[in-house]
């Protein structure tokens, strides 16, 4: 708000310069002047490039590389004829630099009426990709590209993998931007309990991305690993740095781990077999009984028929057909029996099939890491 009445005042104070004369639209006139004390000629293949207001203040100095505004001095300006300042990008302006301005502070248009021949606009960026302005009039404009030279290291995160082989290697992947999340190189040291850290590597095509190997133990444990960079100038009404990344890294031993899984795996066949066995001769002996059951049932069924079809007493002989329908009870039950059993014996064998393929599921995991980890030496799956 302070920016847009210092523009009204001074376009105020230009009125009592003379009187205001209408000109028509074909003759506006609009010259462009751009500080000098910045990098890049304003084209969109070489962008004037300035420093991002890292310390959230948008300052203006003659210092080559040190400026965080670029100033647009517009001459030859058409009284009472309005005049916008647009980006497309990141680019923000604002009528005013110093120590009252923050990267709040500015638009992404501004327009103005202008009461003088001249005006001030100045521009500014927090991002390191190119952004296009444009002044214009009615009936002319002229365009020039900006983008930012990043700011001091300010964020570092990462990733650092959760597990590793003993007396194996794992890599760091790191990632260094300033303030406004813009990658910039940084130093990068890396510290470690029971490990080694090697120095961090610069990518060679990404600013700003950086890995590290990591030597684990010879033996089974964690390691902590550490990396930080230097603490940047604090920006606590912009954001609060976050200059280190510490992770735990835990050693396996996956031969050994392999070792077990395989007599794991050897021990439950061997269960497998076992109880295959002692379920067959389970039904076996079961179906023995069953037959034998069986049978004596019908012989005695038949032979207590016999007894009552020759028996002339018909008292003898519903007697008989009693202890007949009793034995051929007995016969139904056991044969219920039979099937109560078969069906048990049918559930353990599914179960007994899905340990199995538990156990093989298993063993074939970690024998792909074993054999990622040592493809010389590569296990065989199990079918």
């Amino acid at each position: 708000m302070n920016s847009f009445k210092k523009i009204a005042l001074g376009l105020v104070a230009a009125m009592t310069l003379g009187t205001i004369v209408a000109t028509p639209a074909s003759a506006n006139t609009l010259t462009l002047t751009v500080s000098t004390n910045v990098g890049g000629s304003g084209t969109a293949a070489a962008p004037y490039t300035l420093k991002v207001p890292f310390d959230n203040v948008v300052s203006d100095t003659t210092t080559v590389g040190s400026q965080e505004a670029l100033t647009l001095a517009l001459s030859n300006l058409t009284l009472n004829v309005p005049v916008t300042v647009s980006g497309v990008g990141n680019v923000k302006f604002t009528t005013a630099v110093g120590s009252a301005v923050s990267t709040t502070s500015g638009v992404s248009s501004l327009t103005f009426t202008p009461l003088a021949t001249t005006a001030t606009v100045y521009a500014y960026t927090t991002s390191t990709s190119a952004s296009a302005i444009t002044v214009s009039v009615v009936g002319t404009s002229q365009t020039v590209y900006l983008k930012g030279i990043a700011g001091d290291a300010f964020f570092l995160t990462g990733t650092v993998p959760a597990t590793g082989h003993i007396g194996g290697k794992v890599t760091a992947t790191l990632n260094v931007t300033d303030i406004f999340g813009n990658p910039v190189a940084a130093t990068i040291t890396g510290t470690a309990i029971n490990a080694s850290v090697a120095a961090a590597s610069a990518d060679a095509l990404v600013v700003g991305k950086y890995t590290a190997d990591i030597t684990l133990p010879a033996t089974a444990g964690t390691s902590a690993v550490n990396f930080t960079i230097p603490n940047p100038t604090d920006v606590p009404t912009l954001a609060t740095e976050a200059t280190s990344v510490t992770a735990v890294v835990t050693a396996t031993d996956l031969a050994a781990a392999l070792a077990a899984m395989t007599a794991a795996k050897n021990a439950a066949d061997t269960a497998l077999a076992a109880e295959k066995a002692a379920s067959a001769k389970a039904l076996a002996d079961a179906k023995v009984v069953s037959d034998k059951a069986l049978a004596d049932a019908l012989a005695k069924a038949a032979a207590d028929a016999a007894t009552a079809k020759a028996a002339a007493d018909a008292d003898k002989a519903a007697a008989v057909k009693a202890e007949s329908d009793k034995a051929a009870a007995a016969a139904k039950a056991a044969a219920d029996a039979l099937a109560a059993k078969d069906a048990e014996i049918a559930k353990l064998k599914a179960d007994n099939a899905a340990a199995l393929a538990a156990i093989k599921k298993a063993f074939n995991d970690l024998a792909k890491k074993w054999n990622a980890k040592n493809p010389k030496a590569k296990v065989t799956l199990v079918k």
